[in-house]
This record gives C-alpha cells, sequence and structure tokens, in this order.
C-alpha cells in the first residue's frame, strides 16, 4: 500500500478485512470533529479522537502520550498489528499527518493518508456513512520508536552540531515574529537558524498533496534539503507532522517531529529566539 492513497483507490478496497479507515479531524477552533463524524463519514470509518491521545499530566498541548496508553486507545478502536491503516481528516490544519506520524511512531508500519480527505471524498459524490461504527478490539503491540521525535534538549544541541535542518511549518507572520502567538505566554520569532515552511505550501489549491517534482521545489524554495535529515517544528507539533509526512513522500524517513514544538520553546525564557524572516 502507497502512502499517500487515492479516493478511486479507498473505493475499490473498502470492506477488505485487513483495512481499517480512520477519520483523524481535528480543529484549533470549536467545531466538533467527532459530532461531524457522527453526521457523515467514509463508510467503514472509526474516529480517532487526537485532542484526547495527549500526555494529560503536561501543560503543553497535544504533547505525545504514554505507549501504552496510544496502544490501548488503537486496540479499542480495532486497529492492531497486521492492519492497513488509512487515514482522512476535513481539517484545515491537516490532522491526517499528525496520526500518521503518531500511528509510525508508535509502531504501525501500514500506514496511508487519503489524498484530498473527507472533502474530496464528497466532491466526487461518493457514499458516507452516520453515526458510529461497531468496533472491534484487536491487540496492537507497545511500542515507541523515539528516533521520530524530538525533545526541547535535543533540539538545543542541534543548535550548535547543526545535524538537522530545522523546518518550522508555522506561518510567515508567526514565523517572523510580526504576528503574536496565540497561546499566553509564549513569545513570537522562531529557533535561531530554521527555514520557513509553511504547512499549507505543501498542498494544490483543490486540496490534494503535492508530489514528485512540486514537492520537491517546495522544499527548495524553503531552503530546505529535502533528502537530508530534518527536525520539524510548528505551534504544538501538529502542522510539523505534515511536514514530516511531505519528505516522506520524497523519500526521507529521516524527519523528526518537535513534541513540545513554540508551545515549548517560545514559553522558556532561556532559550534562544531570533525574529524576522528566514
Amino acid at each position: 500500500m502507497d502512502s499517500l492513497v487515492s479516493t478511486e483507490w479507498l473505493g475499490g478496497e473498502l470492506g477488505a478485512p485487513d483495512l481499517r479507515i480512520v477519520d483523524a479531524s481535528w480543529h484549533l477552533d470549536k467545531r466538533d470533529a467527532a459530532a461531524e463524524y457522527e453526521a457523515g463519514h467514509i463508510p467503514g470509518a472509526v474516529f480517532m479522537d487526537l485532542g484526547g491521545l495527549a500526555d494529560t499530566a503536561s501543560d503543553l498541548p497535544m504533547m505525545l502520550p504514554t505507549a501504552e496508553k496510544f496502544a490501548s486507545r488503537m486496540q479499542s478502536l480495532g486497529l492492531g498489528d497486521g492492519s492497513r491503516i488509512v487515514l482522512y481528516d476535513d481539517s484545515a490544519v491537516r490532522t491526517a499527518a499528525r496520526a500518521w506520524w503518531m500511528l509510525r511512531l508508535f509502531g504501525a508500519h501500514e500506514v496511508a493518508i487519503l489524498d484530498g480527505g473527507l472533502a474530496n471524498w464528497k466532491a466526487e459524490g461518493r457514499e458516507l456513512a452516520s453515526g458510529k461504527e461497531k468496533l472491534r478490539h484487536r491487540h496492537f503491540t507497545v511500542w515507541k520508536d523515539e528516533s521520530h521525535v524530538r525533545t526541547k534538549d535535543q533540539m538545543r544541541a542541534n543548535l550548535d552540531s547543526k545535524a538537522e535542518q530545522i523546518v518550522d511549518a508555522r506561518s510567515p507572520a508567526r514565523f517572523a515574529g510580526t504576528e503574536a502567538e496565540p497561546r499566553l505566554g509564549v513569545n513570537p520569532g522562531h529557533i535561531p537558524g530554521s527555514r520557513n515552511l509553511p504547512y499549507s505550501e505543501l498542498f494544490n489549491p483543490d486540496g490534494t498533496w503535492k508530489t514528485g517534482a512540486a514537492l520537491r521545489t517546495v522544499f527548495e524554495d524553503a531552503g530546505v534539503e529535502a533528502g537530508k535529515p530534518i527536525a520539524a517544528t510548528c505551534g504544538s507539533g501538529v502542522t510539523a507532522s505534515a511536514v514530516a509526512f511531505a519528505a516522506h513522500l520524497l523519500g526521507n524517513d529521516k524527519a523528526a517531529v518537535y513534541d513540545g514544538s513554540w508551545s515549548e520553546w517560545g514559553a522558556d525564557k532561556d532559550t534562544p529566539k531570533e525574529t524576522g524572516a528566514a
């Protein structure tokens, strides 16, 4: 299974016994992703509550949960060892990429994103289901691959080593520090030496992912070498996951995500910060 699948491909695979479809929508505004899922979703899809898949002991948003918590949630959704998992969303911040990153980090092997998401599926007039799907418990092995995630200490060390390119997925205004951060107590700016690659640049006007030469050009225009190690960051680790997925599409699996992202770095008075364009 490819990492990026089309609506046509998914339509032909509906009902396959090893296929699990997941609505991974999550919103920054007050939209109720769970209610929208129940109102209309791709047949057979289960709802992954990304907001609930976080470390509740942390005062930072969207920090990774423990491997045990993640595995338990996946089991309850019927996602298990040997499943082919296809993710989609209907979110402005492309949260299927966050779910993809988490699943890979926690040990799932065959995970794909539906190109164009639910909007593309609907635009083609494809079938929708409503209500909740019957969940089937499956075993999900507890595992965590630390190579896909970065901590604040690792990001600090990288300032000197420059072993990884720091790629910031926020808007140019937030990156430059000319727009206030939405989270209270977080200073403006970016990690020194970062390159700004707004996640919105990764998509075509119709909401599908850029691929091939078009996607490579996005990285080049941002001053990022797509084939070399990357540490992606954003506001809270969500849109940074889109950068990691885009790098994966270009054959680079050495793209990690800084879990705390700017919510952590920008709030720490002792971390160095820069403002202005890259």
